[in-house]
């Protein structure tokens, strides 16, 4: 494993720019979405740079809390070939209603609108509303 190593100063705004080596090295080019990962335990930030091809659908949603159904929803999308980018669910009251926010990349799908993910999840009986858009960053 090859790891390039830099030192960067935070601005004043809590803005890095990432070295160009490092740009360079992982063919990090502007306009791209990159996933930012804060961990507090180990005190760490991992950011990740998806394709430049990675087309980003947002899907805001209601579902039911009870176990198994965020495991039915990403199964769902991982069937449809959706490539989920990042999960964030957040429980509104215990065994009733939880609301998720998912980032899925539709790239290697036949997704041409993100009106079809969210008709074809409107069917499963655990989503109670859905919304989907262009993620735009």
């Amino acid at each position: 494993m090859v790891k390039i190593e830099e030192l960067v100063r935070v601005d004043s705004k809590g803005r890095i720019t990432i070295p160009l080596t490092i740009r360079e090295a992982l063919d990090i080019r502007e306009g791209m979405f990159v996933v930012v990962v804060g961990d507090r335990d180990k005190k760490e930030i991992v950011i990740t740079p998806l394709p430049v091809s990675a087309k980003l659908v947002r899907l805001m949603m209601r579902i039911e809390d009870r176990p198994g159904v965020l495991a039915e929803i990403t199964k769902y999308l991982a069937d449809y070939g959706a490539d989920i980018v990042m999960t964030k669910c957040v429980v509104i009251k215990r065994g009733d209603i939880a609301e998720c926010e998912i980032i899925v990349d539709v790239s290697k799908t036949d997704i041409k609108q993100p009106s079809l993910i969210a008709d074809k999840l409107k069917m499963l009986e655990s989503v109670k509303n859905i919304e989907a858009v262009w993620f735009t960053g």
